[in-house]
């Protein structure tokens, strides 16, 4: 069996990250058919759209898809490719690597975000000038299915849970997903923690240790992952799944990064962890194993990118990461 990889460099550092990346999966020995679509603000400049009906397509029939970077036409590329492939949840792992310098070492917790709904759903309006308005729309059933989806995946780990919430504040919105969370948490007797977010994001600052799967909303698990990658060392280091029912999009939770876009110094660590994930969620466990700890290996050992304080280029990274696979 094959399985079929649509590849979506983007833009910025993505289309540097991402072919290095594919070439770390084609040192395995996992089957792969690999597709290159383009996407973003290139694909917008050359073609007039952003995201192109055959990228669409293309990303929808494949077993997988590995994304690199989005720019300025994010909104228009990311968020319908996560739809394309039915995404109801983006899980972000965060932790420390050994030879990395890190301003919490003991870090070590994944972020389980709903990624379907919220803020981020686009509807927005400007009832008159100077006047506008966001909707943020939160439902009982996208709730349940991030939480069971939550449970599930802090199970398998032996993990303990915390469901980070302002319900305080927002006593409608993330009322609703507080109460359909606990729906789910009492139909299956979990034990899980509630903290209020802006609390949480003190927490995670100052003790990240106490916390292993942390249950949010959306926009909070894309501001909260990225507040914990400070802890680590930078966004260059961390991965994420947008998983679906049938299908899910692999990407690098950092962005195109156009000050260092083309000097051929990217970290593509984030990119290669995030083709671990892909390879874990299409069964191949043991290839899922072998990429994370020659990427962690690497990063332990070096040579590594400026952004870690090296001078390696991506081709040197991914070189020593093919070497010691």
């Amino acid at each position: 069996m094959s399985y079929d990889i649509a590849v979506v460099p983007g833009d910025g550092v993505g289309r540097e990250v991402t072919p290095a990346t594919v070439r770390v999966l084609e040192s395995l020995d996992v089957p792969f058919s690999f597709t290159e679509y383009e996407a973003g603000d290139g694909t917008l400049a050359e073609a007039g759209e952003a995201l192109p009906e055959v990228t669409s397509q293309g990303v929808e029939s494949a077993d997988a898809t590995l994304f690199g970077a989005a720019g300025e036409s994010a909104a228009d590329v990311i968020l319908p490719l996560r739809e394309t492939v039915g995404s109801f949840a983006n899980v972000r792992p965060v932790r420390a690597y050994p030879g990395v310098d890190a301003l919490q070492p003991e870090t070590d917790l994944v972020f389980v975000r709903e990624n379907t709904e919220g803020v981020y759903t686009g509807i927005e309006d400007e009832i008159t000038e100077g006047v506008t308005t966001l909707t943020r729309v939160v439902t009982d059933d996208a709730s349940r299915r991030i939480a069971a989806f939550g449970f599930d995946y802090a199970e398998q780990r032996g993990a303990d849970v915390t469901v980070a919430h302002k319900a305080n504040v927002m006593r409608v919105t993330d009322g609703q997903f507080l109460d359909s969370v606990r729906a789910v948490g009492d139909e299956r007797g979990a034990e899980y923690d509630e903290l209020l977010m802006d609390a949480l994001a003190m927490h995670l600052v100052q003790r990240p240790a106490d916390f292993d799967v942390v249950l949010c909303p959306n926009l909070a698990g894309d501001l909260l992952s990225d507040l914990a990658a400070g802890l680590v060392g930078g966004l260059g280091l961390l991965p994420s799944a947008n998983v679906g029912t049938d299908n899910a999009l692999f990407e690098p939770v950092h962005g195109s990064a156009p000050d260092i876009a083309g000097q051929g110094v990217a970290n593509p660590a984030a990119t290669m962890l995030s083709a671990a994930l892909m390879l874990e969620w299409l069964g191949e466990d043991e290839a899922g194993r072998r990429v994370r700890d020659a990427v962690e290996g690497v990063l332990s050992d070096g040579p590594r990118t400026p952004d870690l304080g090296g001078e390696a280029a991506t081709e040197d990274v991914t070189e020593a990461v093919v070497e010691r696979l």
